[in-house]
């Protein structure tokens, strides 16, 4: 696979980090997660169990091994040590020198592993003035503008119901990591990667920064296109509840869905750029689609060529078999569901193991193999 015989020491807690070290183990890479004494990674005790295990710590630390460690003790620094000399990889998510205080920050470590890509993940970086502030996904999001983004129809923001600041920053880091192993077989040289949750999510604003980089404003989420103000990038109610959306503003879908509705009529409004223009095709599809049942409508966009969708439950998307199809879940020896890797090599592909450890679960294995 395309990671074998890299080492990763993981230190990290929660999603970012976790799910960094899960996609290099799913395709060879030995992830070594170093768990706090007592409890372990907190993910092993929030949210829903199955078979003993949550499914939130299954499905971001399969295929890893783990050693317990107290990095405060004498005994717990000595293996520390031991594991950083032959790293390739070190992930570390505490809060900015964090690291430094216990004696394993980047320069200690480089000391003694010249070759170590450090990689630290935070939620405003290791510097600046929000270097302290302490901070989980949602309240970086919200001083990242995108929970005002998040704008419901009853204009109030709504909660984001995906932890956009943790996934952004894990594959932030995932590729500042790649990269920077990939540099050190030219330099023979390591790297420390500062990764701040808040930065990257800033970076993947492109499609929503006209308003500010242009007219100095504040955005006007329900007339902007990607938030409600195109007519057919829009949510839509049905007649038993249920919603769809129009997923596609491109004039050529509109002309398509507005004939085959008898309406070519409207077609010019959708031309017309985002927001208030655009109202009477809104109206029309709201009038539209509430006369008929989600499912009712499934079967009518069967065929066209229009960007349409029902909005499921996380539930019915797991069970689609198109996402069976692609590997993106599947079960583990105990049948419990597991979801896939998203990384589809042709060659070499990867080859995730569904088991996830149990706590300290490797520490003789570990030693074993450095004695």
């Amino acid at each position: 696979m395309k990671l074998d015989g890299v080492k990763v020491l993981d230190l990290s807690l929660f999603l970012p980090g976790p799910m960094l070290t899960l996609m290099m183990a799913d395709h060879g890479a030995d992830v070594i997660k170093i768990e706090p004494v007592g409890e372990g990674e907190p993910s092993r005790h929030i949210g829903l169990s199955t078979n003993g295990q949550t499914v939130w710590f299954r499905n971001t630390h399969r295929g890893k091994r783990s050693v317990q460690l107290d990095l405060k003790s004498a005994q717990g620094q000595a293996a520390f040590w031991t594991l950083a000399k032959e790293a390739d990889v070190l992930v570390e998510a505490f809060r900015p020198g964090v690291v430094d205080r216990l004696g394993v920050g980047y320069e200690a470590v480089k000391a003694v592993n010249p070759g170590i890509v450090y990689c630290s993940i935070s939620a405003f970086g290791q510097t600046g003035p929000y270097r302290d502030r302490p901070a989980h996904d949602l309240a970086v999001e919200a001083l990242a503008g995108l929970v005002a983004l998040n704008e419901g129809q009853d204009g109030k923001p709504a909660m984001p119901g995906l932890m956009a600041a943790d996934a952004l920053a894990s594959l932030t880091a995932l590729s500042g990591v790649l990269m920077a192993l990939y540099r050190r077989t030219q330099t023979g040289l390591g790297d420390h990667l500062d990764v701040a949750m808040l930065d990257s999510l800033m970076a993947w604003t492109p499609n929503a920064t006209g308003p500010v980089f242009a007219q100095d404003r504040a955005n006007v989420p329900k007339a902007e296109r990607s938030w409600g103000g195109a007519a057919m990038f829009n949510l839509y109610e049905c007649r038993d509840g249920r919603w769809i959306v129009l997923g596609g503003s491109e004039v050529k879908f509109a002309a398509a869905l507005l004939e085959a509705l008898g309406r070519s009529d409207l077609l010019d409004h959708a031309r017309q750029p985002p927001g208030p223009g655009q109202e009477p095709l809104r109206v029309f599809f709201r009038e539209t689609f509430i006369t008929r049942t989600q499912a009712e409508w499934e079967a009518w966009f069967e065929g066209r060529d229009i960007c349409f969708a029902p909005v499921r439950t996380l539930k019915e998307a797991f069970a689609d078999p198109a996402v069976a199809a692609r590997g993106m879940i599947w079960r583990d020896a105990a049948g419990n569901a597991v979801v896939g890797t998203p990384l589809l090599f042709r060659q070499e592909p990867g080859r995730p193991d569904p088991k996830a450890p149990g706590l300290d679960e490797h520490a003789g294995q570990v030693w074993r193999t450095l004695s």
